[in-house]
């Protein structure tokens, strides 16, 4: 196999569940050398699941698995002095830290970029966290629904017919995955900057900030109309909805005329599609109440993959709403090769998502399975160069 893009980068990850563990994920699978550091409890998201038949298990997390594939582990308590000197053995030798620590954490402990910095020049760290390392909010903490609801997503999302229901957010951690993506781009940055600079630099990371940077430009409504930006309640034009079918959801899309037109013609040219109340697009948005009960009726006989090809067919642009099921099942998906299978030890195979890239001469792949708890612990810290007595020294005391 060619060898892959970033192989021979040593990369050091310290932190918890997502930010920091994603953004090194996406440099370990392009072949990075990434020492996952975690406290002598674990990280986490080993403990967060989903969990095989729903028991929790530190080794079997489905999001630890996914987010910590191709790296290697080392348990290191970073509270005690000796831990922080250990991690500044590894600084000598890495190319890049990343992590998603608070700043009082980091401040606290000593391991700001200008202290570590002095025992390697050519160190680039970055940090993610909820509001950046500068300003009022640098040592406010925040959840992910917390970071939604500040970096002006969840006000945008939700049913945009029910402007008095409340924000929405979504499932899971994707404040935290934005970051990490951020996080992983502007590090690779550095890196470049570095082969002309000889020096390192460090990168600071705001998650609300990396939220804010997609609400493209939503914000300028403003300023240039005097506008709030929302979900901006009933639309005026329509249909441009989702109708609930036999066997799942479809997204209807028909607001210009010949695709309504089309789109009447599909389900047999029905008597209440000629009425007054339906007779032009605005009609139909203001009417919108009434023609989804006609529409719902017909959705309701209907299997969402037959009216999704019967509207390919005449060039209406319907999409049917994927289920995970959905995706897992795709053969477009599965031509491309896009889903990846685990295999950690003791353990049923795991369906992952892969890399949302293809890479014609250095491909990405899978190396090695997610980490045990301290798997490579020994082996990492002797590349470092301590010795075995050192090692159990440490051991005995509770530091590593």
């Amino acid at each position: 196999m060619s060898r892959q893009a970033l192989a021979g980068l040593r990369v050091l990850e310290c932190g918890e569940m997502v930010a920091a563990a994603y953004a090194t994920k996406l440099l370990a699978d392009l072949g990075a050398d990434v020492i996952k550091i975690e406290p002598l409890g674990g990280d986490a998201a080993r403990l967060h699941g989903p969990f095989p038949g729903g028991t929790p298990h530190q080794e079997r997390s489905g999001l630890f698995l996914y987010l910590n594939t191709n790296k290697r582990s080392v348990t290191l308590d970073l509270a005690a002095a000796r831990g922080r000197a250990a991690l500044e053995r590894l600084v000598a030798g890495a190319d890049l830290l990343v992590h998603n620590l608070p700043p009082r954490v980091t401040d606290a402990w000593g391991l700001t970029y200008e202290a570590l910095a002095t025992h390697n020049p050519r160190l680039v760290m970055t940090s993610i966290t909820p509001f950046g390392r500068s300003g009022p909010r640098r040592d406010w903490e925040a959840t992910n629904l917390t970071l939604w609801n500040a970096g002006g997503i969840a006000y945008l999302n939700g049913s945009p017919d029910a402007e008095d229901l409340p924000p929405l957010a979504p499932f899971g951690h994707q404040a935290e995955y934005q970051g990490a993506l951020n996080g992983a781009i502007a590090s690779l940055g550095a890196l470049f900057a570095r082969l002309r600079t000889g020096r390192g630099q460090h990168v600071a990371v705001s998650i609300q900030e990396s939220l804010a940077a997609i609400l493209e430009l939503t914000f300028e409504y403003w300023p240039y109309m005097g506008l709030v930006a929302s979900r901006l309640g009933r639309k005026p034009i329509q249909p441009l909805d989702f109708l609930e079918c036999q066997d799942g959801w479809i997204f209807i899309c028909c607001v210009e005329e010949h695709q309504w037109q089309e789109f009447v013609r599909m389900i047999g040219s029905p008597e209440w599609a000629d009425l007054d109340l339906f007779a032009d697009r605005l009609s139909r948005g203001a009417n919108w109440d009434a023609l989804k009960l006609f529409l719902q009726e017909w959705a309701s006989e209907q299997r969402v993959m037959d009216v999704y090809h019967a509207a390919q067919k005449r060039r209406i642009p319907f999409a049917p709403v994927s289920t995970m099921g959905d995706l897992l099942a795709s053969d477009h998906l599965k031509a491309r090769g896009f889903f990846a299978v685990l295999t950690p030890p003791g353990m049923p195979p795991v369906q992952v998502p892969g890399a949302p890239y293809q890479l014609s001469a250095t491909p990405w792949t899978i190396r090695r399975a997610a980490p045990g708890l301290g798997q490579h612990t020994n082996e990492v810290l002797t590349e470092a160069g301590m010795t075995m007595s050192e090692l159990a020294t440490l051991r005995a005391d509770h530091v590593i």
